[in-house]
């Protein structure tokens, strides 16, 4: 197998550039998967059946699809799969700004936009409520040529999006590379555990006790504080490593899957597929068809 690498893309934003749109119509999508350093905004419409691809999120989109990705590792791509649309527009809205803990956009007035954007690390899909809510306003973007209140509707187009309830992070932790943060000192010591023994065998007396506390307190602490079963929140780390390596690797599925904590093969491609809506064969096959070798 051919080794594959994922475009960097340089973008057109420059020295004291702000943001960088393009609006435009098209019939198809012919970029290859890629990644960059700045942000991204990209909103599609009118190409149901495109399949969008962020980090190791494959799903098919509707009319309208908006996504935020705040990671300059995090790999995306639209790819025209089924659509037929004759008239497809995206708008693509780069831009650079300093979220520094000594920026403007540290202080009070902007910590929804801030904490967003730590959440597109992994990819932020927005339902289609808040798109609508903001699609005025990316639609009349591109046109303003004042640049200072360009910036201010783009920060307008951000704010309103990060008081929509509803949006849905992409891509795995795992595959995304994105460091483990929690509030609870308990659950982030657990997580720093998994995340460094994923491939071992885990059991819940273990993990519960280097959180001091019982097995079954911890697992309802757990399930409370995240949301979401312990059992579900190490297989989904497991399968983030698992597809990592099904990227990035030429190493075989069995082998993948035994080094990233699976019991057996079977049992791997069961729960990929449930989990991922693909077997692991295809989804590394997806991501060669859409990555280039440079």
């Amino acid at each position: 197998m051919e080794e594959r690498r994922v475009i960097h893309e340089i973008t057109p934003l420059m020295g004291k550039d702000v943001l960088y749109i393009a609006d435009r119509h098209k019939k198809e999508f012919t970029y290859p998967i890629h990644n960059h350093e700045v942000y991204e905004l990209n909103f599609v419409e009118h190409a149901a059946g495109v399949r969008r691809i962020v980090g190791d999120s494959s799903e098919i989109i509707g009319e309208y699809d908006l996504v935020l990705i705040t990671s300059p590792d995090l790999e995306h791509v639209w790819e025209q799969n089924t659509c037929k649309s004759e008239d497809i527009r995206e708008v693509t809205i780069q831009f650079d700004l300093n979220f520094g803990e000594d920026s403007l956009l540290a202080r009070t007035p902007f910590i929804s936009i801030r904490k967003m954007m730590n959440e597109a690390r992994k990819g932020l899909s927005f339902p289609l409520e808040a798109i609508m809510r903001v699609h005025n306003d990316i639609d009349v973007l591109s046109k303003i040529e004042d640049r200072f209140y360009a910036v201010m509707r783009f920060l307008n187009i951000l704010y309103e999006l990060s008081l929509c309830p509803g949006a849905r992070t992409l891509a795995t932790s795992s595959y995304a590379k994105i460091a483990v943060e929690d509030d609870s000192r308990r659950i982030l010591k657990v997580k720093n555990y998994i995340y460094k023994n994923y491939m071992d065998e885990l059991r819940l007396p273990q993990l519960a006790e280097l959180a001091g506390m019982s097995a079954s307190a911890f697992s309802r602490f757990f399930k409370l504080h995240t949301g979401r079963n312990l059992s579900d929140y190490i297989i989904d780390i497991r399968l983030g490593y698992a597809a990592r390596k099904l990227v990035d690797t030429n190493r075989s599925i069995s082998e993948i899957s035994f080094e990233c904590g699976f019991n057996n093969l079977s049992n791997f491609n069961r729960i990929f597929k449930r989990k991922k809506g693909c077997a692991p064969s295809e989804f590394r096959e997806t991501y060669q068809k859409t990555r280039i070798i440079v």
